[in-house]
């Protein structure tokens, strides 16, 4: 789980990332990424129910957050939401890894 301070929980925040920041896409996800307005890098994650069912939606969800927590240090500072898509359901934790790590330590 991500600490506190890297979160994003703010309704605003994942407006004002998602509508103004950059984006890069892959089959699974798409990483909107803005200049951070905290001193640390921040993280949102929207898994909307066309990924699948709670438990399907939770899974991703955790998922994400490992593989985000794990590369942490490799991460340029900014604010960043990721948005599952629905083929993130059928993806197992490294094709997930695969296709979201490039998209996170991309220099913007």
């Amino acid at each position: 789980m991500l600490a506190k301070a890297n979160r994003i929980v703010r309704g605003d925040d994942f407006r004002r990332i998602v509508r103004s920041g950059r984006r890069a896409g892959c089959q699974v996800a798409v990483v909107h990424r803005a200049k951070p307005e905290a001193a640390v890098s921040r993280f949102g994650f929207i898994v909307s129910k066309q990924v699948g069912n709670a438990v399907v939606r939770n899974r991703v969800r955790r998922r994400l957050s490992e593989i985000v927590r794990a590369e942490l240090p490799a991460i340029e500072q900014a604010d960043i939401v990721i948005r599952a898509l629905p083929a993130a359901a059928d993806a197992d934790f490294a094709r997930l890894r695969a296709d979201i790590v490039p998209l996170l330590v991309r220099r913007s």
